[in-house]
């Protein structure tokens, strides 16, 4: 058996305080809070996903392909660049586990993780405690801990059977 373990890394700026685009994380629906600017929903917590599955395969969805799907095909949803960039596994290949760490002072995640890792699980097709999701305020150290956006980082670990 062969392991490989990449990582995968996205941000993104909140949208003005009048906008109307929902905040979408993991798949869950935030509700009550601005979402993130984006041509796609802003999902940072798929696209650091679908990035560290680039880092895997090495075929960059985010970027060229996930423009060329959101902007000409209009396809908006981040669980369709995560099933891309899972198109480009090899045959003998599967994700076993990934693990994300949030940076974001606003909103608060607490209320929310569980549903993110049943939604990823689902995405995925692995079990729910194979996913694993830790928030941070990053004590106003960076733009993300001022609560300008939310950063997010994925481990994700593949096996080759």
């Amino acid at each position: 058996m062969i392991v490989r373990t990449a990582i995968g890394q996205d941000s993104h700026r909140f949208e003005s305080s009048t906008a109307r685009k929902p905040l979408v994380l993991g798949g869950v629906i935030i509700p009550d809070h601005v979402g993130l600017r984006a041509n796609s929903d802003g999902d940072v917590v798929l696209h650091a996903l679908a990035n560290a599955i680039s880092g895997i395969t090495g075929i960059p969805v985010l970027g060229e392909i996930a423009d060329q799907m959101c902007l000409e095909k209009g396809i908006t949803n981040s669980e369709e660049y995560v099933r891309r960039a899972i198109s480009d596994l090899g045959p003998n290949q599967r994700i076993s586990h990934v693990s994300f760490s949030i940076e974001c002072v606003t909103p608060r995640l607490s209320n929310y993780l569980t549903a993110m890792r049943d939604s990823i699980s689902r995405l995925l097709g692995i079990e729910t405690t194979d996913v694993g999701i830790t928030a941070t305020s990053g004590e106003g150290l960076t733009d993300c801990g001022r609560g300008e956006g939310i950063s997010v980082y994925c481990v994700v670990t593949v096996i080759e059977v």
